[in-house]
């Protein structure tokens, strides 16, 4: 198929060794109810045939670009792809899972009709492995930093993208789109679930996340690094949080984090902040 007008949305697929589900995850893009998409397919390094696979649906259809780069993780890659994308909306899609044909319609009409709306996202379910409801709270700007309750397959404008540094690389392991959702989304900003189950995440042996990972622990630590403003107000919910029962290792690494200069430069740049806020209310 050949694109003759500039997609609406760009959606970005990094890829390492996906050969297994990559065909099943581009294919559910062309069920996608509107036309007007482009799908950034980043090779990530595979070692695997994902390139060849890759190849073949960018050159079948126009509307599917590959960039081949070294290996350099999901946070490089997102960004990278991000970076290339014509897409007026962003749509992160990880290379094993899936979405429903409508979801790109009701998510971009949704924000079309809503310009002071940041971000959508919507209800989802495992399968795989597991097929039963990922059941999230609602979001809550407050609870974020503790709580993710939007997955990375979110939409929102390219241009808001632009004002932030991108998915950061120090993310190495875990967690990426729940750090960069704490850059992206401010306390004023509008988040928009559709009451509808239009993701639909592959929970296998390999999955990237787990709770009960020591190296999600660490993507945690990473966090209060990375966000020493959101954390510092709260060290009692924050050493709560990352459960220092859990493992002596991870204890010694949070108070590590906890001590270090970057968070303790941002609990005085916020202390005159917090000062002010008690005076008018």
């Amino acid at each position: 198929m050949n694109r003759a007008t500039m997609p609406i949305i760009s959606i970005i697929v990094p890829c390492y060794n996906g050969e297994q589900f990559l065909r099943e995850t581009l294919d559910c893009l062309k069920k996608q109810t509107i036309e007007d998409w482009e799908c950034i397919i980043v090779n990530d390094g595979s070692t695997d045939n994902s390139l060849t696979i890759a190849r073949e649906y960018e050159a079948l259809d126009a509307r599917y670009r590959v960039i081949d780069k070294v290996n350099g993780g999901v946070a490089i890659a997102r960004n990278v792809g991000i970076a290339a994308a014509e897409g007026k909306y962003i749509l992160p899609l990880d290379a094993d899972d899936l979405i429903a044909p409508s979801y790109v319609e009701k998510a971009v009409d949704y924000m079309e009709r809503h310009s002071d709306t940041k971000l959508v996202y919507c209800k989802a379910t495992y399968f795989g492995d597991i097929n039963e409801p990922l059941i999230f709270n609602d979001y809550s700007y407050d609870e974020l930093p503790y709580y993710c309750s939007i997955f990375c397959s979110c939409i929102y404008r390219r241009v808001d993208f632009e004002k932030t540094k991108g998915y950061n690389p120090d993310m190495i392991y875990h967690a990426e789109d729940w750090d960069f959702l704490l850059s992206f989304i401010e306390e004023k900003d509008k988040v928009y679930c559709i009451p509808e189950t239009l993701f639909f995440y592959r929970k296998h042996g390999e999955s990237r996340n787990s709770t009960t990972d020591k190296s999600f622990l660490m993507s945690q630590c990473q966090m209060i690094l990375n966000h020493p403003e959101r954390y510092c107000s709260n060290v009692k919910k924050t050493r709560s949080w990352i459960n220092l029962n859990r493992d002596d290792y991870l204890s010694c690494e949070l108070e590590k984090v906890l001590q270090s200069k970057t968070y303790r430069l941002g609990r005085c740049l916020l202390l005159p902040y917090r000062w002010l806020r008690t005076i008018i209310g």
